[in-house]
């Protein structure tokens, strides 16, 4: 075996074991210990914001948008509803996508334009008075929030189906609104998934 031959295994070997010890510390290492203080510091999040209900049933989660309707696609009145979903079917975690239609595309004018007619008949209030974020989709299809100002339209007809004073349901509406981060940063939102699972605790 010549020295070239020598040396060239000696490169191998050493190059085989820097993977084998990088893999094992950065792959498998790292990774668990990511993963053990993830669980122990930050359970919630680690685990998907998941959301249960009082028999402890998974419901969702606090980052994902979902539909709150009936097997034929109508609203629930007793629930406060979401914005419109481009993601499949609608809100398909394993689709998120906007709709990719610009603001001057005829389907879209025309889709916005039937929405505001059909959430204004719904909630019983005027066309002008449906917000923007009532008729269009997040970008990712999932976004589980909408503005107060929407949340507060639809709060008398969520307090009619339930049976609730109206005050009632205002207040859930403020203990689940998300204020700006550092106070300026973003709007304030409410989480629908979140608020409606609070009136269903509410009512046991």
């Amino acid at each position: 075996m010549n020295a070239t031959t020598r040396s060239s295994g000696r490169t191998l070997w050493v190059a085989a074991r820097a993977l084998l010890v990088l893999t094992a510390t950065l792959g498998l290492g790292y990774t668990a210990l990511v993963t053990i203080a993830g669980q122990l510091l930050f359970p919630a999040p680690s685990n998907g914001t998941l959301l249960r209900d009082d028999d402890g049933r998974v419901v969702g989660s606090a980052l994902l948008g979902q539909s709150f309707a009936a097997a034929d696609g109508a609203p629930l009145p007793q629930f406060f509803q979401p914005r419109p979903s481009a993601a499949g079917e609608g809100y398909d975690a394993t689709a998120s996508a906007g709709s990719n239609l610009g603001p001057e595309n005829a389907d879209l004018v025309a889709a916005i334009v039937q929405r505001r007619a059909e959430i204004a008949a719904f909630n019983g209030v005027a066309e002008a008075d449906v917000p923007s974020d009532a008729v269009t989709a997040s970008a990712s299809g999932l976004d589980p929030h909408i503005s107060p100002a929407y949340a507060r339209l639809q709060a008398e007809r969520v307090a009619q189906a339930r049976g609730v004073p109206l005050a009632e349901v205002l207040e859930l509406i403020d203990a689940h609104t998300a204020r700006p981060a550092l106070g300026f940063l973003g709007d304030p939102a409410v989480n629908v998934v979140t608020l409606n699972l609070a009136l269903d605790e509410r009512e046991g």
